[in-house]
Order: C-alpha cells, then structure tokens, then sequence
C-alpha cells in the first residue's frame, strides 16, 4: 500500500509564485535576494496555517541557490536545491522553540551558528514557535542575533507577536502575515481538487473555506475530511453534514417567515433545528450574520463584501429587495439582544423562541421607534388619582407629608399650564415652553433661558391660590440644629442627576442668622454658588414646609480666607438635639438610648 501524504504536506508551496495569499511579503522577500539586501534577522509573525514556516524555507532555498532565475525564484536543479528538496542541506537547520526552550539549547545552537556552510552562502536557522523560549534564553541568544557571523541568518516564527522581547524584536525585521481571504483559500482548493481528480461544488468550497478561518492548513486539512467522506465527489449537502453546519436554506425560510408575519412557522422551524442538535446560540449567530449579508445585498458596490458562492449572491440580492432597512436594523438588534443574553438565561429556548416572534412582529409595527420594542406613551394619570381622593385636613405631625403632596400638585398643575395654547391678537408666533421637571419631594426644578411670558388672569388667580393654600400655617421657631438637620435631608433626597451636588451640600452649614430667618451658606468656589442659587426656590420651599416657617430665606457668599470650616458631626447634632430638647433627654434616660 502506497504511503498517503496529505494535502497539507503533498501541496505545500515549493517557490514564492506559489504562495497563497501573501503577496506582498513575498514580492518584498524576492526583491531583496536580488537586490542583495539580506537582513541577518527576519521575524515572520501571523496566525497558524498562513505560511510562516513556508516563506521562511523558500527563502532559505532561494539564497543559496547556486544559479537562480531571473524572477528570483531558485532553479530547483542545483546541488544546494536537490539537497534542500531531498531534505539532506546542511545549511537550513530548524528548531522548535516550544520543545527546545532552554538555555542549553540555545547554547548548542550558538555552536552552530560559528561553522560556515559548506555549499552555498548562508547558513539559515529557523526557529519556529519562538515566542516558547524562556526568559533566560532570550538573553542568551540576544548577543548573537544581534551580531551574527555574516555567513548566518535568523528566521524567527511565531503566532504571538506580543509575547517576543522588545529586545529580541528590535534585531529583527518584521514581517506579518495576514488571513486568508475566502476566494483565494477556494481557488487553492480548486487547484488541489484537479490534482486529485475531484469533482467539487463551489458551494461546498465556500464552506469549508468559511470553517478554515483564514488559514490554508486548516482548509486543507478539512478538505482531507469532506473528501473521505464523499468519496471523490464533493457536493454542498455532504459537506454540511460532515461539518455539522447549518443550511443557508433555513435562514433564507426564516427570514420569508417573518416577512409573512407567520410566527408558526418560525416556531416550527427552530424546532427542526434544535432537533438536528444545534445550538441556539450557533444558531441566532448564523441568523445575524444573514441579516448583515441582506444589507449589504441592498446595494450592488456592497455585494463583493459576501463571502459566499455566486448562486448565493444572487440569492441574497434577490431577498434583499424584499426586506426594509430599518426592518434588517431591528431584527440585527435583536439578535445581537439574544446573543449577549444567551449565557446568562435560564431558559434558552425561550429566549431564542421569543426574539423570533419579534422579528416576525417587525414587518407588521407601523410605529417609528428602532430598537428592541416600539415606542410607548404612558398617559399621565395623577390628575386623576388626585380628583378621586377626598381632600381631608392633615394634622400637625403630618405637615411635611401634606406639603409635599401640594408641591407635587402645583408642580402637574404649572405643567399643565404651559401645554395651554392661549389666542394671541398681535402675533401667531409659537412659543417656547421651558423645560421643567418635578420631583415628590423637592417640588419644580426646571429652569427657563427665556424671558417668562405673562400667564393669564385664570392661571394667575389659581396660582396665587394654590400658593396661599400651600402655606396655610403658622411661623414656628427655628434652631440652628432644626436647620443642618432639614438642610442635609434636602441634600441626600437630591435626584440621581443631582448626586454631585448632594455631595456638595452635605459639607455645607447653613449659618442661622441673629434674626431668625435668614441663612447663610459659605461655598467654596463661583460655580458651586451658581449652581446653589439655581437651586434657591427648591431649597427654600421645602424648608418652608419642613420647618414650618415661610419666612426662611437662603442667602450665599464665597469662602474667604479667615472662614473656618466647621461642618456638625451626626454626634454633634445629637448632642445639641439633647441640650435643646427635655423630651429627647427623657427618652435617652428611659430606653438608655446611644448613638452608633
């Protein structure tokens, strides 16, 4: 029985015009045989299978070819060229880094780099898998690469650029060897396949171009296996089947499903499938990756971007003008949705299940949103939830409650107010309405840049009432400790937009003044006093409310030099609590109260 050398091996590349898929490499290598241009180091990085190892052996045939063609490929009929096919040359000298990774190996190779060649020119040493060397037989080998004898050049390989020493990769020349592009990975199949006497289906090389990544090793090595398994005839149902890849067919099915809206058969479908054992996640993948070659199909300078057969291409253009964008834009989203959301379910078929009863809903959505899910309009329902309840008078501990609910009131009502459109007899212009936002607690915080507009009599009779009715209580007295206490509940009731400035205003004191109802508060910079003042009106009512005293007015300054900082402690409060209140002391003594 003959021995059976496979593809890999059998069709390696044997000159730079065979090389597959670098030309630019080795277009810059052969320029620089004829030239004369040798560098004594060369580091040829990429993935596996691009040709690495490939390049770096016809380069160090093609130098020492005795009599090279003037294209600067080898002759192949010299001794130096017999030798090297026979493989019996003496000046090409391989080692595996990843099994020879000391320093005694790199010692041994040292030795070996003094001897001269004794037919040719150069003495060449591959070492492949590089990056595998130890640390201390980097620096081992360090002043060698650097200064070699002039007889010897290095060809380093490696597949992980990033792991090579700055040093080691300063000595060298670079070289990066890209992937492979899918049509030139199915043209060397071609190639291989005539060789063999195979009948192929562009199809099928499609496929196992797309299963190869890149690298020409792996295509053919999988070529071997589709090749078995068919017997000589490659076709693409047999090739799928050994692969264990999807059919295009069901993508191209799905997507006319949910162009139909029919959420039965997308259900059914999926289930065919899962039942073939593929994977969900294998399976929305795929699907994405569908939508994307739609649009791309959409236009024709695109097209090229498909990496399939060309009865494939025409298949996506077909379907392609079938489909919206903003269809293809929604369904991609939500794939990607479940692709990221795969691991983390519990329920896999079920997520999967869902997102394609949403893609066969997307057709029929005549609403504008893009995304996950159409855009929603909630109706604002307090107005409502305020008319049904009875209006009953609050008693005195209950104030702060109250009071806030009014400020939520007038805050609906001042909304309601500006979506009124009232005549004008001068001028139809349309007017702008200030943004404004309302808060449970801390009442209205929007702003306006423009000039207000004068409000109609009926709006300011209702807002002159509603203000009355909000402050129907009596002046009580306020403490110094009343006032940091409201002050600091102010702050860290602060929205989540405002969270800096809620920082800001928790190391602040409000100074009570000698008249009782003016305070001051010291800041540290303009823009924190700018910020503050915007915040007055909040502030100011709700520590009417709080404290109960209407005539509470913040006033502000900049820190000056001879201002000390004094910010109460929790401890400190408490204690000035104690000393104020003889309720407060009763109750420590009685329950043996402490502050933690």
């Amino acid at each position: 029985m003959e021995n059976y050398i496979v593809s890999a091996r059998k069709y390696r590349p044997m000159t730079f015009d065979t090389v597959v898929g670098q030309e630019a490499l080795t277009v810059t290598l052969k320029n620089a045989i004829q030239s004369g241009r040798l560098a004594h180091a060369y580091l040829f990085c990429g993935p596996r299978g691009v040709g690495k190892t490939t390049c770096a052996r016809i380069f160090a045939k093609t130098i020492n070819c005795l009599s090279p063609l003037p294209n600067g490929e080898a002759c192949g009929e010299c001794e130096s060229c017999k030798a090297f096919n026979e493989q019996r040359s003496y000046n090409i000298h391989e080692l595996d880094a990843a099994s020879n990774n000391s320093v005694e190996d790199i010692r041994q190779l040292i030795e070996q780099v003094r001897i001269p060649p004794q037919i040719g020119k150069y003495k060449v040493f591959i070492i492949d898998e590089v990056h595998m060397l130890s640390q201390a037989a980097f620096n081992a080998f360090l002043k060698t690469l650097e200064e070699p004898p002039h007889h010897a050049i290095f060809i380093l390989a490696t597949t992980e650029k990033h792991k090579i020493l700055p040093t080691i990769m300063s000595r060298c020349q670079i070289y990066d060897f890209k992937r492979m592009g899918v049509n030139d990975i199915v043209g060397h199949l071609k190639h291989v396949a005539e060789q063999e006497n195979m009948t192929v289906e562009d199809a099928a090389l499609n496929i196992i171009a797309q299963k190869a990544d890149g690298g020409m090793r792996d295509a053919l090595s999988i070529f071997d296996q589709v090749a078995s398994f068919c017997g000589g005839n490659i076709t693409y149902q047999q090739t799928i089947q050994n692969l264990n890849v999807l059919d295009e067919d069901y993508y191209f099915r799905l997507t006319d499903y949910f162009l139909e809206g029919n959420i039965t058969e997308c259900m059914l479908t999926l289930n065919e499938i899962l039942s073939k054992g593929f994977e969900g996640q294998y399976f929305i993948t795929g699907l994405s990756s569908h939508f994307r070659n739609l649009l791309v199909s959409q236009d024709a300078q695109t097209t090229e971007l498909i990496e399939a057969s060309n009865d494939v291409r025409v298949r996506y253009q077909e379907q392609a003008k079938k489909c919206k964008p903003k269809f293809l834009f929604q369904a991609m989203k939500l794939a990607n949705y479940c692709d990221l959301n795969y691991k983390q379910s519990q329920n896999k078929r079920l997520l999967v299940e869902l997102t394609l009863i949403e893609m066969a809903q997307l057709s029929s959505d005549e609403g504008d949103a893009s995304g996950l899910c159409p855009t929603k309009i909630l109706k604002p329902i307090f107005n409502k939830l305020r008319a049904q309840s009875p209006k009953t008078e609050a008693p005195h501990d209950a104030a702060p409650k109250v009071a806030s609910e009014k400020i939520v009131q007038q805050a609906q009502q001042a909304i309601a107010a500006q979506k009124v459109q009232t005549p004008s007899t001068t001028s139809a212009a349309p007017r702008t309405a200030s943004p404004t936002s309302a808060h449970p607690i801390l009442g209205i915080g929007g702003f306006s840049l423009r000039r207000p507009q004068q409000k109609p009599a009926a709006q300011q009779e209702a807002s002159a009432q509603t203000e009355a009715e909000e402050y129907n209580f009596e002046d009580m007295p306020v403490t110094q400790v009343d006032l940091t206490v409201a002050w600091r509940e102010f702050a860290k009731n602060l929205p989540q937009e405002d969270r800096a400035m809620s920082f800001q205003m928790d190391n602040m004191e409000p100074l009570l003044q000698e008249d009782g109802s003016t305070f001051l508060v010291i800041v540290d910079n303009p823009s924190v006093e700018g910020e503050l003042q915007k915040m007055r009106s909040r502030v100011e009512k709700y520590l009417h409310h709080r404290l109960q005293n209407k005539t509470l007015t913040m006033t502000t300054r900049l820190r000056e030099v001879t201002d000390k900082r004094r910010v109460f402690s929790r401890k400190e409060i408490y204690q000035q609590m104690l000393e104020q209140s003889e309720a407060l002391r009763k109750l420590k003594e009685e329950f043996q109260l402490e502050l933690t």
